[in-house]
Formats: structure tokens, sequence, C-alpha cells
């Protein structure tokens, strides 16, 4: 079973908690039915990432078997065969457009926004996977693409609407993550050889660079999105010192990345970093306060 896990790449499922962003920024954490769609939402975008991850694996395997950590994926190690693993890939399609039209009756409701944004999902990452993740800087605006695209999901299924700052802020907050992996795939190139063709186009200096810029552009995305008019109204005026959370997070990232150079899977630093996952909880739990005791 594990093989199988590792195959749907289930702990980068962490990653389609976006979106129940438009759910909990919207104040409507208890609304059953809307936090029912959005998991709904998180399941059928859930599996569909897992059919890209493993069409990735799958067109990768030889250049995974050269790599120092990839190598032990379930295709490079020879864990799970190639028929096998294209059977899965054929089962997970199918399963999830049962679900989307499953949803549809269901919910009595047209999904035809949401199911757009996750054929979107799909076709743009079949073009990363064949070609464009090849291609320096178009890589990683398509990784924070994909994670708008999550957003988006969830406010097309929830029916809440989604304000700008929320949209741009996720888009700069992937492109720190996605910038972080880079750079990190760069520091072990240094020491195993280059494992990917995109990174021709980066070198250390430029991706601490961008990186501080990515960060800096995600605070004032956040500021602004804490200051605005309909965000102040819907939970309260002190949303505003929740941005203490969101500058340690970032000044904690970045330790990892620029001091300790450990971030070329950000995923892994969510799963391990006692810091980050403290204040994670403290930065929800301090929303939570403001939808359910905004007085």
């Amino acid at each position: 079973m594990k093989k199988y896990l590792k195959l749907l790449r289930v702990e980068q499922w962490v990653k389609n908690l976006f979106v129940f962003v438009p759910l909990f920024f919207s104040g409507n954490i208890k609304n059953l039915d809307l936090l029912t769609k959005s998991i709904f939402a998180f399941i059928i975008f859930s599996l569909a990432a897992s059919v890209v991850y493993i069409l990735n694996d799958y067109n990768d395997i030889e250049a995974d078997r050269q790599h120092p950590e990839k190598r032990r994926r379930p295709l490079a190690s020879g864990a799970i065969s190639k028929p096998k693993a294209i059977s899965i890939l054929i089962g997970l399609i199918i399963v999830d457009i049962a679900l989307f039209f499953w949803a549809q009756l269901y919910f009595h409701q047209d999904l035809w926004k949401f199911g757009a944004i996750i054929s979107f999902y799909f076709v743009m990452n079949l073009a990363y996977t064949f070609k464009l993740k090849h291609v320096p800087i178009i890589d990683i605006f398509i990784i924070a693409t994909g994670f708008v695209l999550r957003v988006l999901s969830g406010g097309y299924i929830t029916g809440i609407s989604i304000s700008q700052w929320a949209i741009l802020l996720t888009f700069v907050l992937a492109l720190v993550l996605a910038i972080g992996k880079r750079r990190g795939e760069l520091i072990n190139a240094q020491v195993s050889g280059k494992t990917r063709k995109a990174l021709d186009g980066y070198n250390v200096q430029f991706a601490d660079i961008t990186l501080s810029i990515s960060v800096t552009l995600a605070i004032i995305c956040y500021l602004m999105f804490t200051l605005s008019p309909e965000v102040q109204a819907r939970f309260h005026e002190r949303v505003f010192y929740t941005v203490i959370f969101v500058v340690f997070a970032f000044l904690r990232y970045l330790q990892q990345t620029l001091v300790y150079n450990r971030t070329e899977s950000p995923t892994k630093i969510v799963y391990r970093d006692r810091y980050i996952q403290v204040t994670l909880l403290l930065w929800v739990a301090t929303f939570l306060i403001q939808i359910y005791f905004k007085k």
C-alpha cells in the first residue's frame, strides 16, 4: 500500500487545501453545505493532481533514476511497473469524472465552471510535463498558476466570490515556494549535477533575488488583503495583526532556504518544521476566533 500512496503522492495533497481558502476567508466555515462542497472539490482536485504526478513520473522515469532522491519513487525504482501505473492513472481519471457528475446530481448544481478549472489544470500540466517544465521562468509561473486554480475551484463550487488581493496573494505565495524549490535543486546540483533542464536558466544569485522580491510582494498583498474594507467588515479590524504570523512564517522559510538550504521540496517544510507548523496553527486559530467571536 505504501508504494501506491507514494505513486499518488498523497503527501502532496496538502497543496489542495487551497480549495478551502474561499470558504475560510468568507467566514462560512459553519455552513455544512458549503463545507461539503469544498471537501468534494478537495477530493476531485487531489485525484486530478495524482493523475498528473503519475504521468510526470512515467515521463521522467529515466531522469528520476539519476536523481539522488527521485530514484526512490515507485516507477523509477521499479516497485510499480509501467503498465500497472497506466492502469491506475486511467482508473483515477474514470473515478474523478464519475465523482464530478455525481457531485452535480448530489448538489443539484451546474458545476461547469469548476469542471472547466479542473480541465484547464490538467491540460496545463500536460503541457508542463512534456515541454514547459524545461522553460525557465515559465515553469515556476505554471506552478504558481496551479495554486490559483485551486483557490478558484473552491470559489466556483461554493459560489463564493474571491477578492483580487486573495488571488494575487495565492499566486505570489506559490511563486515563493516554486523559487525556493528551484534554489534547493541548484544547491543539490552543485554536488550531484543538474537533473532538470530548466535549471540552465537559473543560478543561486538569481533565485535569491527573485525569492526576496516574491516574499516582499506576498507580505504586501497579505497586508492589503487584511486592510481591504470587505475583509475588515467580515471579520474585525484586528485581523490586521495576523500580519505578524505571516511575516514570521516567511522569515522562517527564508532562513530554511538561504541559511540551511533545505527547501528542494517546500511541502516537506510543512510536515517537518515545528516553528512554521505552530505559526500556521496560531494564524488559523486567530481567524477562527474572528469568525466565531467577532464581537
